[in-house]
């Protein structure tokens, strides 16, 4: 059954995104990249040029908004904005171009946000429990459960723009960097209460996940469609991430499916993918195309 038009506004570490539609139906699902979280880990506030890049797409986006007649809007903003000393700013200028104030979501809030819209668009059996990974620019959510409900539920603080910005300043990493990189993701994920070794399935979302799975298919472009549901051999998904990690930046950006704004922080990310399929047992992991964005499009039905 079809609802009036709906728009969510994901804004993270790395991306803002925008979703319209008249759920299930989508009319419009855009992503750009802003890097929001630019300097948050280092300095602890959002810097101007980001707010700026920011605040550039959501004009566009209201535009869009108004022109879809959508009249329940929803942003929600993560892990940059939580940990910035200066995120009224943010907030003010949300307001003034939305109209609403956002929602700055806790980890769990964002963590259940993630696995709504990613187990909504399961589409093949899937063996319970359902392990859920969304690797952000700045935090990493974890949330294991079966549909409808959410046994438990983790938001570490490593992401991709995050951990590039702490450990991988080389071009391409050294390997003390990788090294130091991976102690960082083990040292959370040992932390994390979240038992991921009794998933029965993984589903990858967001950008980090998508563009390893877009490299293990071996696109010519970035194809949504065809990474949507696409089951990977977790000991393909390690070796290109090997591969992966090992290139340099302009290397990344060559790749024709790769968005030229993660070619940097990609390989932070890879590498948190590739320590979470570690302490699995799964043989392969499920990428979705469908993830938090849809679960606050949601959230207004």
């Amino acid at each position: 059954m079809l609802t009036d038009p709906v728009a969510a506004i994901d804004c993270g570490t790395n991306t803002i995104r925008l979703l319209v539609g008249a759920l299930p139906d989508v009319a419009v699902r855009e992503s750009r990249i802003v890097r929001l979280g630019q300097g948050v880990d280092a300095t602890g506030r959002l810097a101007d040029e980001a707010l700026t890049r920011t605040f550039a797409a959501l004009d566009d986006y209201v535009a869009t908004i108004r022109e879809h007649g959508a009249t329940r809007v929803r942003l929600c903003a993560t892990s940059a904005v939580r940990d910035a000393a200066n995120g009224e700013v943010f907030v003010r200028g949300v307001e003034e171009r939305l109209g609403v104030a956002p929602d700055i979501l806790t980890g769990e809030q964002e963590a259940g946000l993630a696995f709504d819209g990613a187990v909504r668009n399961l589409t093949a059996p899937a063996p319970e429990p359902v392990l859920v990974v969304d690797i952000g620019g700045g935090s990493t959510e974890l949330v294991l459960g079966s549909r409808g409900r959410v046994d438990a539920a983790h938001s570490m603080d490593i992401g991709s723009v995050r951990l590039h910005e702490r450990h991988l300043a080389g071009d391409p990493p050294t390997p003390d960097e990788v090294a130091a990189c991976v102690a960082d993701i083990d040292a959370h994920l040992d932390a994390a209460p979240v038992p991921v070794g009794e998933a029965g399935t993984v589903v990858g979302v967001a950008g980090s996940n998508l563009t390893v799975a877009a490299g293990v298919l071996g696109l010519s472009s970035y194809d949504r469609s065809a990474i949507d549901q696409a089951r990977l051999p977790v000991a393909e998904v390690t070796a290109y991430v090997d591969r992966l990690v090992a290139l340099s930046v302009g290397e990344r950006r060559a790749l024709p499916f790769m968005n030229p704004g993660r070619a940097d922080v990609i390989g932070a990310g890879a590498l948190i993918l590739a320590r979470v399929l570690a302490r699995t047992g799964v043989t392969t992991i499920v990428a979705s195309e469908s993830d938090i964005l849809d679960g606050i499009a949601w959230s207004l039905v």
